[in-house]
């Protein structure tokens, strides 16, 4: 990457002002006579006195729960074997139910085909009485609710009446097949299952009813079945089903007046996430109810500066943990937009319209997406008020430093550009925005505050400058609480720890700037190795990407000649042909723009690329197939037709 000489964006003085962060700021300093003149003062503040930053937080962000004692951290010095608030109990639902007026919490859109809207109000008495069939399913604390659900408001009605009663939730999407989802809820033994008739994508409507029933007869563990209406086939989906209700029914009864929360314990599970399953059985990770709720107010309310009244958006399905981010939102009394389909239904405007008729605060979306869109030609700032617009959050994968320029030329130029870097692996984020601070372009701003981050080398020896492994020093509340059937913790620690001692290992590649930000170059499992030199692919996509021609790009290691060599394959744009001219200048773009060490033996061109659930490219299950491995597990993908195309492909052997 070039130098970079000037920020594509500040915030104004007045909105620095305003901000949550200065207040925040404001109350450490006066508490603790601590000197904190910005963001980087306090993220020093933050990992060198967790227990004062993190009880701090808990205060400003007003937790509703007991502390039970001045302890903030057990254990401060062990990963795995911290724990968070050790004495403390709350729960996580009345922590997002703490309103119960008339004014908008949820706001659904599906497609062009539903549109709902919930109240506070309406919510809150929704959720008490899903909570009250829940108890009559006798469901307590730790009993597993799983959904397979769309992102709509039954959904997030569904989470809350299951925490709310100490459950422990899981979830996925409806367009996931069979196997994928037995896979996960075949592991963790659910009680209740909550799902839908079908779903809408692309302006088709798909049933999902015998998919459903072949699901319901092999999850065992099963005392009774709740079915969503969304294409009106609920009631005629539950008659097939044993110890069946539909939503509606579930929800029939008398007032049931105020919800009896179960608080529990701070490190109890709240819910159970999954690994993406491309190279095995998912793993099931377990997270915390304390600390995915402090994690999620500390970034909603520090990092994208959000306030209450103002509205929520992110593009995002049921299995994956940006969903969990989302609904989280309800704490900060936040009016959340939801959307189920296709983000470019009817068009690439589709989700510009939702944010100007919703007034959207902040649009959070993939890197894949507002590349897609600069590919479009569409330019919404052209077309879109966008007005109320502050934030755009962008994760999933690298941002490329052209869909930074884009954002500001094209979108908006005014706003704050997010790019945010977590997992499901801690269901929040590592490093993300400042909403006090410069935008540089190519650039995550920042390490998150109370992330004792740094970047190392393979000797596990710090590095200032170049490209590394990102790990996190020093414990986080939102550390998995363990892994599903997992009684030793030997698959928890292998996947985070056995790599550094006593250090979480992220399995990112990546460097710090000289502006104190952090560049993601992928995956450090997917990272090339030509020569011995190692090699993020996503600075090859940074350079590919950008050409008109190419859609969409993939690049693995092939095993050649006692080496490896890069391979490139790529999804063209209609009408482009891969001849000898675009080769060259594929090569040359990566030669010039990246160095000649990225430059890709092969270019292949495929018509597709395969994908996850959430929209990940797959590197890893790629790279098995041109080697002849078997890819263990194709229910984790989105489109797993898509790895037939690179099978004994004649162009690798040679």
């Amino acid at each position: 990457m070039g130098r970079v000489t000037k920020p594509v964006w500040r915030p104004s003085a007045e909105r620095i002002a305003k901000s949550n962060l200065a207040r925040f700021m404001a109350l450490v300093s006066a508490r603790h006579d601590a000197a904190l003149d910005g963001y980087e003062a306090l993220h020093r503040f933050s990992v060198q006195s967790p227990d004062l930053f993190w009880a701090a937080l808990w205060d400003f962000c007003g937790v509703i729960g007991e502390r039970n004692g001045t302890r903030v951290i057990e254990n401060p010095g062990r990963m795995p074997g911290a724990r968070f608030f050790p004495d403390a109990r709350l729960n996580f639902a009345e922590n997002l139910l703490r309103r119960r007026d008339d004014t908008e919490a949820l706001v659904f859109r599906g497609e062009d085909k539903v549109a709902t809207r919930l109240s506070w109000r309406d919510l809150y008495d929704a959720v008490a009485r899903l909570s009250r069939f829940l108890a009559t399913a006798g469901v307590a604390p730790g009993d597993r609710v799983a959904a397979m659900l769309p992102n709509m408001p039954e959904t997030i009605v569904a989470l809350l009446a299951t925490t709310a009663r100490g459950g422990v939730w899981s979830s996925c999407s409806p367009d996931f097949g069979e196997r994928g989802v037995l896979d996960r809820f075949g592991q963790i033994d659910p009680k209740v299952l909550v799902v839908c008739d079908g779903y809408w994508y692309g302006g088709k409507r798909v049933s999902i009813a015998d998919k459903v029933a072949r699901i319901v007869a092999r999850l065992p563990s099963l005392e009774r079945v709740v079915v969503v209406s969304y294409l009106g086939e609920a009631e005629a989906l539950a008659d097939r089903l044993d110890n069946a209700a539909t939503f509606d029914a579930a929800l029939a009864g008398p007032p049931p007046g105020d919800i009896a929360f179960a608080r529990v314990g701070f490190n109890e599970p709240l819910c159970i996430l999954y690994s993406s399953g491309t190279t095995g059985v998912p793993k099931c990770i377990v997270h915390g109810a304390g600390g995915v709720l402090l994690m999620h107010l500390k970034e909603h309310r520090l990092h994208c500066d959000l306030k209450p009244g103002d509205r929520l958006f992110y593009f995002t399905t049921c299995g994956w943990m940006m969903w969990n981010w989302l609904v989280t939102g309800l704490a900060s009394e936040l009016t959340l937009l939801l959307y189920d389909g296709s983000p470019v239904y009817p068009d690439t405007g589709a989700l510009f319209d939702y944010a100007d008729a919703e007034n959207m605060t902040l649009f959070g979306t993939s890197a894949k997406f507002i590349d897609a869109v600069r590919k479009s030609g569409i330019e919404p700032s052209k077309t879109h008020r966008l007005t109320s617009l502050r934030t755009i959050a962008s994760t999933g994968s690298p941002l490329a430093p052209e869909s930074f320029d884009f954002v500001y030329r094209a979108i908006k130029s005014d706003v704050h550009l997010a790019s945010i870097s977590g997992g499901t692996d801690l269901c929040a984020c590592f490093v993300l925005g400042n909403p006090i601070g410069a935008v540089w372009r190519g650039e995550i701003q920042a390490a998150g505050l109370g992330m004792d981050m740094d970047v190392f080398d393979e000797n596990g020896r710090p590095l200032a400058r170049g490209k590394g492994e990102l790990v996190c020093k020093s414990p986080f509340p939102s550390m998995p609480v363990r892994f599903w059937n997992d009684p030793d913790g030997a698959k928890y620690r292998a996947a985070y720890f056995e790599r550094f001692a006593n250090l979480w290992c992220h399995g990112d590649f990546a460097e710090w700037t000289e502006h104190g930000g952090i560049v993601i170059h992928g995956r450090s499992d997917a990272t090339l190795n030509p020569g011995g030199v190692r090699i993020g692919t996503a600075e090859i996509y940074a350079q590919v990407e950008r050409m008109p021609q190419v859609a969409e790009a993939i690049a693995v290691g092939q095993d050649w000649q006692g080496d490896v060599r890069i391979v490139l394959f790529v999804r063209l744009a209609d009408g482009a042909r891969l001849d000898d001219a675009l080769t060259a200048e594929i090569k040359h773009r990566i030669r010039a723009g990246a160095s000649p060490r990225h430059v890709p033996a092969k270019v292949i061109a495929v018509a597709d690329i395969p994908r996850t659930k959430s929209g990940k490219i797959t590197e890893l299950a790629v790279r098995d197939v041109v080697h002849g491995r078997a890819v263990k597990n194709r229910e984790a993908l989105a489109n797993p037709e898509a790895l037939d195309l690179f099978k004994d492909l004649a162009e690798l052997k040679s």
